[in-house]
């Protein structure tokens, strides 16, 4: 195990520094944040005096080595805009998307799960069907569009919730959560309901794609031989094996709700990380960019890390073949 866990470290570490070098790379190459943040009427006294401020008048090669001095200490960056640490205005809005982002990932999985192994073991029946084709319509729409019509309906046409922001607020564990308000809840339903449309989706046909394969097979026909109850078959024997598949889905998609919350957080104006990101990006703040990018890909392989761990521990064939290769 111990071998297993220093190989996938190695292999962590590995992307991380290919993703900064791609990252500081492409950021670069965006354009110069020069030209929007200084006054259009500036001299070029004033333009070449901004530049060396912000450190943009040394090759790509140097910057690149100033960026990873600096994040070894965990600096990344000033914020060219709000002239403080990228990294404190990122952690500021983290709580923000990760809250919403979990929310989203239990809503997928509570209700994901349940309905792609009823649809797998009654694929035939008038609820299986409609759940296959209700997931096809959530892979179908765009996100966007998903948000715009959940903001028509609900907030606009009946009223029954906010269309936007994240409500009130109340500390938890040291961290402004808006699920333990009720007026944060309002705010929170749309946009996680909007986030977990397409990975309830993915879920669902994983689920009872596992359901069909795993009712197959001999120990569950051989369980329902001995006369054991229907619900101790799916509980004990279906739902136990067909969740190795799924927890790998379940933590790569997590990372991917958190990097990818962008459009939702944009839609229902959410105070997050993805909202900063494109503000950020309309202004040219390359070092909030940086951080956001960084940070997102150490989230997403720490994720993918633990989810490694978590797979070999229910299947241990998996360490054994990485350890022998």
């Amino acid at each position: 195990m111990i071998v297993y866990l220093v190989r996938r470290l190695g292999q962590s570490l590995l992307a991380l520094v290919a993703m900064a070098i791609l990252v500081f790379i492409g950021v670069y190459f965006i354009g110069n944040p020069v030209d929007v943040l200084i006054n259009p009427e500036a001299t070029q006294a004033d333009i070449i005096a901004t530049t060396e401020r912000l450190g943009l008048d040394k090759p790509l090669y140097q910057q690149f080595g100033i960026f990873v001095m600096n994040a070894l200490q965990g600096d990344l960056g000033t914020s060219f805009v709000y002239g403080r640490p990228a990294l404190d205005i990122i952690l500021e809005r983290l709580p923000a998307t990760m809250e919403l982002a979990l929310v989203a990932l239990l809503l997928s999985v509570g209700i994901g799960i349940p309905l792609g192994v009823w649809a797998g073991l009654r694929p035939y029946s008038i609820a299986g069907r409609s759940i296959m084709g209700g997931s096809l319509l959530g892979f179908s729409l765009p996100n966007f569009w998903q948000g715009m019509l959940l903001i028509l309906i609900f907030a606009v046409i009946l009223g029954w919730l906010p269309a936007g922001g994240r409500g009130e607020t109340t500390e938890f564990l040291g961290l402004q959560v808006s699920f333990l308000t009720l007026d944060g809840l309002s705010h929170l339903i749309l946009p996680a309901i909007n986030l977990a449309l397409f990975k309830m989706s993915l879920i669902i046909r994983l689920a009872r794609a596992n359901t069909r394969e795993v009712c197959l097979q001999d120990y569950v026909k051989f369980a329902r031989a001995k006369g054991l109850s229907g619900r101790r078959v799916v509980l004990v024997h279906v739902l136990k094996n067909i969740m190795i598949p799924v927890v790998t889905i379940i933590g790569l998609e997590l990372g991917s709700m958190v990097a990818f919350a962008i459009v939702t957080e944009t839609v229902f104006a959410w105070p997050g990380m993805g909202k900063l990101l494109i503000d950020s990006i309309n202004l040219l703040d390359r070092p909030v960019i940086v951080a956001y990018l960084m940070l997102t890909v150490l989230i997403i392989v720490a994720i993918n890390l633990l989810v490694d761990v978590i797979y070999s521990l229910l299947d241990p064939r998996i360490r054994l073949s990485e350890m022998n290769g």
